[in-house]
């Protein structure tokens, strides 16, 4: 196995020139820029909880405009219906016909705007669509676009009138990020350049037709070696055993920190996980799967912070030289 990989056959270039152009709209977060790609890459879902106003809807727009997907958005109310998310039975041209009317779900990206706020019937609509990818009506089952990729916001810091994410829905979600304020000269090229929903809405696709739908081919068959495999399933394994930790990362969490650090290696260029590609995502794909016990929270501990722990206790194997 080599370093070297054929452009044909893996993107990279193209997934780097992707990112280099979103972060000309989203200043000052490359890091949130590259992982957002990652998780289209391991066909995820992403949570970004954040107060308002930081550029999730922008991140959003930004990296559908720039990979050529089509963007729909759902705005997160209390009397906001499954019909509303998933489409419903509507009449039809003919007399005691009922034909699908296909709701905003139907598209390769859709935003679901303060999530929180909608009712806990429309969030498991939702989150059902996210982890089957199809909707299912009158017992007609409607297979949903791909690629598929939800991207929900949620405001961590106004609980009125919100309905949280109960654990194993949180569990749906391949990454959860925040964007937070970007740093004084980011901001300061913000105001110069102008409103980012605008910019962003104005972006040209940089990948090519099909070129997306290879690079999530390939990144399932980025090479995981034996021991990078147990080095994710030892931190996935910690977090069950942790003091401070009620309910570990499940099953599901090792098979997500897997598939999201083989889209970090494509990313990167590479046919091969490093140790690495894990350890950046630990914290991500793990933290907001976790349910901390009670004196944890009191003590004002926080899950991203208990994974860093469990990181700092864990050591992956020597790495092996490819060549």
């Amino acid at each position: 196995m080599t370093s070297e990989m054929p452009s044909a056959r893996w993107p990279s270039g193209s997934l780097q020139a992707a990112a280099d152009r979103m972060v000309e709209i989203v200043l000052g977060k490359p890091d949130v820029v590259a992982l957002s790609l990652v998780c289209l890459l391991a066909e995820g879902h992403l949570l970004l909880q954040d107060l308002p106003g930081v550029g999730k809807t922008t991140l959003a727009t930004a990296l559908a405009r720039t990979v050529g997907l089509d963007l729909r958005r759902v705005q997160g109310t209390a009397d906001l219906l499954p019909s509303d998310v998933t489409g419903s039975l509507v009449p039809g041209e003919e007399r005691g016909q009922l034909v699908f009317r296909p709701g905003p779900i139907f598209a390769h990206l859709v935003v679901a705007d303060e999530l929180n706020r909608a009712s806990p019937r429309a969030q498991s609509a939702l989150l059902e669509a996210m982890e089957e990818r199809h909707v299912t009506v009158d017992g007609t089952t409607h297979p949903l676009p791909r690629p598929f990729m939800v991207i929900a916001t949620q405001n961590p810091l106004d609980p009125d009138s919100t309905f949280l994410l109960p654990h194993s829905q949180r569990d749906r979600f391949l990454l959860c990020l925040s964007i937070g304020y970007p740093d004084r000269a980011s901001e300061a090229a913000l105001l110069d350049a102008g409103e980012q929903t605008e910019r962003a809405d104005a972006l040209s696709p940089v990948l090519a037709p099909g070129e997306l739908a290879a690079a999530i081919e390939e990144a399932r068959r980025v090479h995981l070696s034996e021991a990078t495999r147990d080095y994710a399933l030892d931190l996935v394994h910690g977090t069950r055993h942790h003091h401070e930790v009620a309910v570990g990362a499940s099953p599901r969490a090792a098979l997500a920190l897997v598939r999201a650090a083989r889209a970090r290696a494509l990313f990167d260029g590479r046919d091969y996980v490093l140790p690495d590609d894990v350890k950046a995502l630990a914290v991500p794909v793990l933290a907001h799967r976790l349910v901390l016990a009670p004196g944890a929270e009191l003590a004002g501990r926080s899950a991203s912070v208990v994974v860093g722990d469990i990181l700092t206790g864990t050591s992956p194997a020597p790495p092996r030289r490819h060549r």
